[in-house]
């Protein structure tokens, strides 16, 4: 073990932990902006309980998301500053704009949406969290821009004087094929989170508490949760497809890698399951779907799909000698396992839209388990498909153009590395006791009461009718 693969271990591991957060702020924000406007458009109180309720869960997440995202930027300058120095020209823009643009946009929003109730007009607090919701997505699209560049780099220029890439066509970034349907993939995914938190909490109240004066509440929000999560998981399916096609077009090694597949196949299929040998290289037993892997890639059931050998020879002619191959197994599975989670998590939303037809009111103990298990679900889907999108780039860091290897600061030691790696893991593992704990404190705690409280009379005591005399 060196200082690279300790300072890969830390950088994904705060990336996931940091991604954790991100899905349920995007999608929370949008959906709380729902509520308070229904509740402005309609003024029934059922929407005014639950915007406050579920804003309160969602400014808790938002505050953990600040606080883990602050280390992703300073990683890239104490871990991977040789990377830093190659792509700074890149990145500079897109992430200055992130944080200049739309984070501020949201930070500033979020804080007159908080201290703005009763103080502020309605329609403007109402304007407010929806540009803090606004500037939570524009966020994200900044940030999956860059990232984006790391996969496909377009808009450049390398410079061999300073053997640094050189900004040349800003559009180019930002309109670059894998961000535009990156974006929507990671939205949908966002609302599969926020939705399925939606009705687990909704779900724990309504079986817990069925004779509750709140409970046309719960309803609403498990219903309405069910379908945000299927909606999203709908539009998760067909934008994964739409990016499984680009992604053959810009980094066939990477959809070669999901499948496991060393050598060239036209049609190809689609494994289930397999069961090989640890490095994925030898194939023992496997349940697969003939055609699929060939509409996945190319949109034809018979389109061929390149193997991993041929792909290592053709990288290896272009880029010199090496290893151009990921991890196998890592792909493969983490592939299956965003699959897997996703449509998991859609089809408990199916059996509580079920479980309240012809307004019935759910009352399965097994429903209620799966329901908690309900927002744990999409959340693995996305770290697994981060996973897999990041290992699957493998040994790149900017595809094409840079080395993982090549991108770890030099003066850096295994040391360093490793007491920051640790300090970060214990610092991350207490603030997810902290986040848990809030979370369920305040989602068992109910929607809040939203009965006005009275005026206080100002008549002067001499004036007041006795109410009592002797």
């Amino acid at each position: 073990m060196d200082a690279l693969d300790v300072a890969r271990w830390q950088f994904g591991v705060t990336t996931v932990y940091h991604f954790l957060f991100v899905p349920l702020t995007i999608g929370l924000s949008v959906l709380v902006a729902i509520l308070q406007t229904l509740w402005h458009r309609t003024g029934d109180e059922k929407y005014l309980k639950l915007t406050k309720f579920y804003g309160k869960l969602f400014l808790i997440n938002f505050a953990m998301g600040v606080v883990t995202g602050i280390v992703q930027e300073f990683q890239f300058g104490m871990n991977w500053s040789d990377y830093s120095r190659f792509v700074g020209d890149i990145f500079g823009a897109p992430l200055a704009i992130e944080a200049l643009v739309a984070f501020f946009l949201e930070s500033t929003f979020i804080g007159l949406w908080i201290f703005g109730w009763d103080r502020l007009p309605a329609r403007l607090h109402l304007a407010s969290i929806w540009a803090a919701a606004i500037g939570t997505n524009l966020s994200a699209y900044f940030i999956l821009a860059a990232n984006s560049f790391m996969q496909n780099p377009v808009g450049y220029r390398y410079n061999p004087d300073t053997g640094r890439a050189e900004l040349t066509d800003f559009v180019a970034v930002l309109t670059n094929k894998v961000a535009l349907i990156t974006f929507p993939h990671t939205i949908a995914g966002a609302f599969l989170v926020a939705g399925s938190l939606l009705v687990a909490v909704a779900l724990w109240h309504l079986i817990r508490n069925r004779d509750s004066a709140d409970t046309p509440a719960y309803r609403f929000a498990a219903r309405f949760g069910s379908w945000v999560t299927l909606v999203a998981a709908t539009v998760v399916v067909i934008t994964g497809d739409i990016q499984g096609k680009i992604m053959t077009q810009v980094q066939p090694m990477k959809m070669a890698a999901a499948e496991g597949l060393y050598s060239t196949e036209s049609p190809a299929s689609f494994s289930v399951l397999t069961i090989g040998s640890l490095d994925g290289s030898r194939e023992l037993f496997a349940i697969k779907i003939p055609y699929l892997l060939s509409y996945l890639g190319t949109g034809d059931p018979n389109g061929t799909v390149q193997g991993i050998n041929d792909l290592q020879a053709l990288y290896s002619a272009q880029y010199g000698a090496g290893s151009y191959t990921p991890i196998i197994p890592v792909t493969y599975w983490s592939f299956r396992l965003m699959i897997g989670f996703g449509l998991a998590a859609a089809a408990i939303a199916l059996l509580v839209l079920w479980s309240q037809r012809k307004g019935r009111t759910p009352t399965s103990r097994w429903l209620l388990r799966a329901g908690l298990v309900m927002p744990i679900l999409p959340l693995l889907a996305n770290s697994f498909g981060w996973i897999f999108t990041e290992m699957g780039r493998q040994p790149w860091i900017v595809f094409g153009e840079m080395l993982t290897r090549d991108g770890v600061s030099r003066s850096v030691s295994l040391t360093e590395v490793l007491t920051s790696f640790t300090a970060f893991t214990l610092i991350y593992a207490v603030l997810a006791v902290i986040e848990v704990k809030l979370l369920i404190r305040y989602a068992k705690a109910g929607v809040p009461d939203v009965t006005p409280t009275p005026e206080p009379d100002d008549t002067d005591d001499a004036e007041r009718p006795l109410a009592f005399a002797y």
